[in-house]
């Protein structure tokens, strides 16, 4: 990364907290390739915590540039403004990704809001703090989609699109999640909601054992599908995800909708689109959700991919 454009990321995130509303969002994503010489870098905005991200390891001169720049934006009228209290910098590409809080006292476990609906995260101790930002459009077309419907959420994690289908009215939804302890978190995430829990499975079990309790909850109006790229021992994107396909139509209601996901550079939307024509031909191809404008991608096939089948 080049030292020299790390003034285009501070008059970057300067510019986007500026308008940035009273709720979680990216400020700056280098991932997507849009900022040469800053492609190893994000930025967070946590309503009052900024998490920068740091991909790759850099030189020392990056480093102190970065730090400075930080430091100066939380002495400025803005910060004040914002009511900011933590910059964290995580160092993703060291083993454990370690943090460094450069400005402030780190809260945790802050409950962000996201669409008017709140999520507990969980910062510094993992790479993933429990929301993924990018599926922010999803989360949004599931709650615009559930009302009085079934709903399945297959690789639930902490349970945001639950989360958003029972505040779109959904009857039911079943979350299955292979860890129990995301499936915990995804239970307070509906308790934050005041949500009514007896409207609320979760199944801690390897989706692939578990197709006979998951179908016993069925059939479902909704399905959505949002695997890992890759989980070891338990998912490998191109050969499992056609696994889950090929059960849909013994799952799926009459009429009913499926949202498909993928998030890696290593599948475009073809792969999702030929594999429900070979794995669940009766399903149809409709549309392919926007991914938010603050995950702008140089390539759209390498971001995320959220696309709509019935």
């Amino acid at each position: 990364m080049q030292t020299s454009q790390l003034e285009l990321f501070f008059e970057h995130i300067t510019e986007q907290l500026v308008s940035a509303p009273n709720e979680v969002r990216r400020l700056f994503h280098g991932r997507g390739r849009c900022w040469q010489g800053l492609e190893q870098l994000t930025c967070d905005w946590l309503q009052g915590q900024l998490i920068v991200n740091v991909f790759k390891e850099v030189d020392e001169s990056f480093l102190a540039s970065l730090k400075a720049g930080l430091i100066a934006l939380s002495q400025s009228g803005l910060w004040e403004e914002k009511r900011g209290s933590c910059i964290l910098i995580q160092h993703r590409y060291a083993q454990g990704a370690p943090s460094e809080v450069l400005v402030g006292e780190l809260d945790e476990r802050p409950v962000v809001t996201e669409n008017g609906l709140k999520y507990q995260l969980d910062i510094g101790r993992n790479q993933n703090f429990g929301l993924f930002y990018d599926m922010r459009l999803g989360r949004e077309w599931v709650q615009n989609q559930a009302k009085h419907k079934n709903v399945l959420n297959l690789f639930a994690y902490t349970c945001g699109f639950s989360v958003a289908a029972i505040e779109g009215g959904a009857d039911k939804v079943l979350n299955v999640d292979m860890a129990r302890s995301s499936l915990n978190k995804g239970r307070e995430n509906h308790k934050l909601n005041q949500h009514n829990l007896n409207q609320v499975g979760f199944l801690g079990h390897d989706i692939f054992k578990s197709w006979g309790k998951i179908k016993k909850s069925g059939p479902y109006d909704l399905i959505v599908i949002d695997p890992p790229s890759f989980q070891k021992g338990s998912f490998a994107l191109t050969k499992d995800y056609k696994r889950i396909l090929r059960k849909l139509p013994e799952l799926l209601s009459q009429g009913g909708q499926v949202l498909a996901c993928v998030n890696s550079p290593v599948v475009n939307c073809a792969f999702l689109i030929d594999s429900m024509k070979e794995e669940a031909p009766t399903l149809e191809y409709q549309y392919r959700l926007d991914n938010p404008p603050e995950f702008a991608d140089s390539d759209s096939e390498a971001s995320l991919k959220a696309l709509v089948f019935s």
